[in-house]
Order: structure tokens, then C-alpha cells, then sequence
């Protein structure tokens, strides 16, 4: 996992965690171990990883392939520096891994979907009729993005109040939604869409994020154009983003699609990828409940057919743009990715050891994600993102 961090009043730079050290790469740079790889060390020295990642792909590769050797402990040159170029994590501060040009978060978690249609529209089919056809997005607000551990304000806007009439003052019910962001890792021209097939290319990696939500000020808002202040007062990203390369032991075949995608959006191999997450709701009183487990592998739309949708009309994608799924719920309860789903809209609310319920977010509470990826014995964690209520 690659992320920029700082310490001792430094300038941030970026690193790799490994375990519970990060490896300063600039360092490692500056001592002469990238040398053969031909990069500037200047690369390693930046505040976001957008210059790192505008490298390429075949570069990251021997970056990757060359930390993978010294890391094995085979390099004694290596060795005798360690205590110079590993940072113990609780010492440094961690900053936004990425200059965020834009932001588009799609609805890409079909159970997610399903249940929210199922409240709002009780009388009605769940999904909207073009649901099934095209991943579904809406262009978000990149500056309000900040990274893991950023205290979140609790927003203030327009609801209805008890009489169904508009009233202004604090969200009522703020929410979390669990997703996964993807990082882009180059750039294709305006008015050249990005084929499915070759989407992944486009991808640097993928980060946990956390799109809070006002519940209530976006009920009242967001027709007919969609989600505006119930969105836009703050996102959580990790401060670590594993590369997409990484994830590949984890890849699967998707959902069964019907009916079957335009030709565009269909792709020739399996596209998804199994990653365990969990919600974890800490409270004022010391409390940490892990309050939903779900899977990635429910999303009903993949990664490629996100972008190669967002780039069909002739979008341009940047380094550093951030993709988001949408929220990833399951299809049982315990697997939901939002309080709005695990509440049942605020009728069924959710038991804390401390004596205390929740329908939506009390101030003071603390909401972490976390995921990794498990099988025939690998483990890649990504990370977690936090946040505060005050």
C-alpha cells in the first residue's frame, strides 16, 4: 500500500507500509536502490502520489518488484540501514494520498439499490428501468474529499420538519456508506472513450471510502437533479491505496447479468474482485461493534464497466480522479453497508452494548472501515478509513 506521510516537521513524501512501519521511499531512492530502475528520486519527495503514479504501470511493476527483493531481507546492505529508512506508523502523520481533480460516485450495489428503492418506493418496482442496463453515477464534489481520520462536521441544511414542512438546522440523520474508491492511473483524451476490456489499465488502485450522507437533507433535495448538500459537506478516503495489481489472487466472476449489457459494457473475463469489509461503530463510551460484514463482490457493475461507462460519451479521465462505487451491501441484513439500510429507514434501531441505540450517527461516534483480501492462503489488507462525528 502506497500513501504520503510526514514526520519530524519533514515535507510529506511518499511510502509503503509494511506491517506496522512505513518504508520512506525517498530514502530508499536517495541511497541508491532504484538506481538500475532509472526514476528520480524527486518522484518520492512530492506531497501526492499523482507524480508516482503518473509513471505507468510497467514502472510501478519494478518498483514493486525491486522493494519485494530488498524487503526479503537477501539485500545485507539493505539491512544495516533499516532503522534509517523504516518509520514506526505512530509516529508520522498521514495526508490525502492524492490531488483529487474529480470525483464520480456511481450506484454500482444492486442490494444497496434494491433496498432503497424498496423504502421510498414501496409501491413500485425497486429498481428503476435503467438500472440493469448502465452502471448509474453522479458527479460528486472533490474538494470536500479528506482523508482518514479528518474530523467530520455534521452538516446543517434543509428537511421537513414533523409537519412536512421545510425547517433548516442540523442533519438529523447522518450516515455512513461503505465503498471502494478507484484511483486513476492515466489519463485518455477527450472524446476517446476507454474500451471495457482495456479499463483496468486506467486503474492505479483501489482505496476503502467512506461517502457520509444526510439522510434527511437529501430526501428533501434531491429531486429532480439529485444529491447536492446531503452529499457534498465531506468524503472519507484511506490514506493508503493498494495498487490494482495486488488484488489479482482475488479476482472472480461477477453477478449474471439480465439482460445481457449493450455491447460496450461487455467484457471477456472475469472483472470482479472478492474483498472482505467490515463496519466497526465506535461510541463515546469506548464501545467498538462491528455492525455490518459484506463482500465486493455483490456489486452488480465492475470496475472496467464503470470506466469504460463514465468514458463512452467522451469524458476524460485524469491521474488521481477518484471513482467510487456506491454503497456495497449484501443481500442479509447483517451485510448492509449503511445505517439507512440497517435501521430500516429508522424503524428498527440498532442495540449497542452500552445500553444506547442508533438509527443514524449520535455526535461523538467514530466509524471505521476495514478489507482485505483472503485466499489459498494470501492476505493483501486494504488498509481502513476512520472518521468522527462532532
Amino acid at each position: 500500500m502506497y500513501g504520503i506521510f510526514s514526520y519530524d516537521n519533514a515535507p510529506p513524501r511518499v511510502g509503503l507500509k509494511h506491517g506496522s512501519q512505513i518504508l520512506d521511499l525517498e530514502l530508499v531512492s536517495l541511497l541508491g536502490y532504484f538506481d538500475e530502475l532509472a526514476i528520480d528520486s524527486t518522484v518520492f519527495a512530492q506531497p501526492t502520489l499523482n507524480t508516482f503514479i503518473g509513471l505507468g504501470k510497467s514502472r510501478h511493476r519494478l518498483v514493486r518488484e525491486r522493494l519485494d527483493e530488498l524487503l526479503r531481507g537477501e539485500n545485507t546492505e539493505f539491512s544495516k540501514v533499516h532503522d534509517q529508512i523504516f518509520i514506526n506508523a505512530s509516529r508520522v502523520t498521514m495526508h490525502l494520498p492524492v490531488q483529487v481533480g474529480d470525483y464520480t460516485d456511481f450506484y454500482a450495489g444492486i442490494h444497496h439499490a434494491e433496498n432503497v428503492g424498496r423504502m421510498f418506493r414501496p409501491d413500485a418496482e425497486p429498481l428503476l428501468p435503467n438500472y440493469r442496463h448502465m452502471p448509474v453515477a453522479y458527479h460528486g464534489r472533490a474538494s470536500s474529499i479528506v482523508v482518514s481520520e479528518t474530523p467530520i462536521q455534521r452538516p446543517s441544511g434543509q428537511y421537513l420538519g414533523p409537519d412536512n414542512q421545510p425547517v433548516f438546522g442540523p442533519s438529523t440523520a447522518l450516515d455512513f456508506e461503505l465503498e471502494l474508491a478507484l484511483i486513476v492511473g492515466k489519463s485518455n483524451p477527450l472524446g476517446e472513450p476507454i474500451p471495457v476490456d482495456e479499463a483496468e489499465d486506467f486503474i492505479f488502485g483501489v482505496a476503502l471510502f467512506n461517502d457520509w450522507s444526510a439522510r434527511d437533507i437529501q430526501r428533501w433535495e434531491y429531486q429532480p437533479l439529485g444529491p447536492f448538500l446531503g452529499k457534498n459537506f465531506a468524503s472519507s478516503l484511506s490514506a493508503w491505496i493498494v495498487p490494482l495489481d495486488e488484488l489479482e489472487p482475488f479476482r472472480v466472476a461477477g453477478p449474471h447479468q439480465t439482460p445481457t449489457p449493450l455491447p460496450y459494457l461487455q467484457q471477456s473475463k472475469p472483472a470482479h474482485f472478492s474483498l472482505d469489509m467490515e463496519v466497526v461503530l465506535h461510541t463515546k463510551t469506548g464501545d467498538e461493534v462491528i455492525i455490518s460484514r459484506t463482500n465486493a463482490q455483490y456489486l452488480y457493475w465492475s470496475f472496467a464497466q464503470m470506466i469504460a461507462h463514465h468514458t463512452v460519451g467522451g469524458c476524460n479521465l485524469n491521474i488521481g480522479d477518484v471513482l467510487a462505487t456506491g454503497t456495497i451491501s449484501g443481500d442479509t441484513p447483517g451485510s448492509y453497508g449503511s445505517l439507512l439500510e440497517l435501521s430500516g429507514n429508522g424503524t428498527r434501531p440498532l442495540h449497542l452494548p452500552d445500553a444506547t441505540t442508533r438509527t443514524f450517527l449520535a455526535d461523538g461516534d467514530r466509524v471505521t472501515f476495514r478489507g482485505w483480501g483472503f485466499s489459498d492462503g494470501i492476505r493483501v489488507d486494504l488498509g481502513d478509513v476512520s472518521g468522527t462525528i462532532r
